[in-house]
């Protein structure tokens, strides 16, 4: 490690987002009433561009925080705004907050944004984009996707589809243009402005009924359209696939990740794409690790990739005894530094990590 710094949560969390002023904001998922929405200063180190010696403060710090009734299984800020909108079991409506002024340490709740039979469907999944107006893209199935307007919650956009597929990731590529994962591996394009258009981007192969998939797209790439970078999709026994969005007919790539167990679960199964280098990405989801892979060398073959550098602070940190070791639920990298990460388990802990760059590698 070139860097390493640990917080422990008063609870394990599930979701790590970056808020304005370089803040990271994070949420419990316990069944309790009483689910913490943090939001938290990083330690100086990581508010610097340039990488600096020994600091004296080396702990995050909570800012402010509030309380969820239900468990936060997402959580997205509003771009340009102080909002968060969260999600979470029992069902698919959306809880937007407001993180207050500076006066103030509390984060409150401010409103909801019901669904149509919400009541009895899995919880929503949810992207935020602030392009016309402070929007978020919202669903747990196929045919109920919506967009909508988080200060006013009036409809901008409906999915026109049939197909009921359960949903593992959604995403905008631009203002008009939304990117949507099933749980199959099934990606579909659609766009707002034809609302009864929706178009399969891509199927996955032959695959097992049980195996699930998620999907990372390539976010702040500057210059590049983001529909023209590539997405990433990772299944619960480790196949990684790379697509890109205008030539669907062929997948860019595909590997098998280095990992223990496959087909472990699907709940908290991670992929994304670093903002600060060209082709590295990172999984996370089925132990305590987080392994970081330079994909520059990948073809179709499928055959196993090494991963360049893995995270195992999470799998030697938590507590001994009988007690089962901490899976990473989450992890996402810092918009600026290239090779700093941040990740946080099952047992309550966050790390923020920056490795040592190896030899003609990213």
């Amino acid at each position: 490690y070139r860097d390493l710094h640990t917080f422990e949560l008063q609870a394990p969390t599930r979701v790590i987002e970056w808020a304005r002023g370089s803040r990271v904001c994070v949420a419990g998922y316990g069944q309790s009433s009483g689910n913490e929405i943090l939001q938290l200063i990083p330690p100086p180190t990581l508010l610097t561009k340039e990488t600096q010696g020994l600091c004296p403060e080396r702990d995050f710090k909570v800012e402010c925080g509030g309380f969820s009734k239900r468990p936060v299984y997402s959580l997205k800020c509003v771009p340009d705004s102080s909002l968060l909108v969260t999600s979470g079991p029992p069902e698919s409506s959306l809880q937007v907050w407001q993180v207050s002024a500076e006066d103030s340490d509390v984060i409150k709740l401010v409103s909801t944004i019901a669904t149509e039979n919400g009541t009895g469907q899995s919880w929503a999944k949810i992207a935020t984009i602030s392009a016309r107006a402070p929007w978020v893209l919202h669903g747990s199935r196929l045919d109920r996707v919506h967009v909508t307007e988080v200060e006013s919650r009036k409809n901008v956009y409906t999915a026109a589809s049939r197909d009921s597929e359960k949903l593992s990731g959604l995403a905008f590529l631009d203002c008009n243009t939304l990117l949507l994962c099933c749980a199959t591996g099934r990606l579909c394009l659609a766009d707002i402005r034809q609302p009864q258009s929706l178009v399969e981007a891509v199927s996955v192969p032959s695959v097992s009924c049980s195996e699930q998939w998620c999907m990372g797209t390539r976010h702040g790439a500057q210059g590049l359209e983001l529909n023209s970078q590539p997405v990433a999709r990772l299944s619960s026994r480790g196949l990684l696939t790379l697509t890109d969005l205008r030539k669907t007919s062929e997948s860019l790539a595909s590997a098998k990740a280095m990992i223990p167990s496959p087909d472990t679960g699907a709940e908290f199964l991670c992929v994304s794409w670093a903002p600060a280098l060209e082709s590295c990405l990172a999984i996370s989801g089925f132990d305590g690790t987080v392994h970081v892979y330079d994909t520059q060398s990948w073809d179709n073959s499928g055959r196993e990739a090494e991963p360049i550098f893995v995270h195992k602070g999470h799998a030697f940190g938590g507590a001994g005894g009988s007690r089962d070791p901490p899976l990473v639920t989450v992890h996402t990298w810092h918009l600026q530094k290239p090779r700093t990460l941040l990740s946080a388990a099952s047992d309550g802990s966050l790390h923020v990590w920056d490795w040592v760059q190896p030899c003609g590698k990213c």
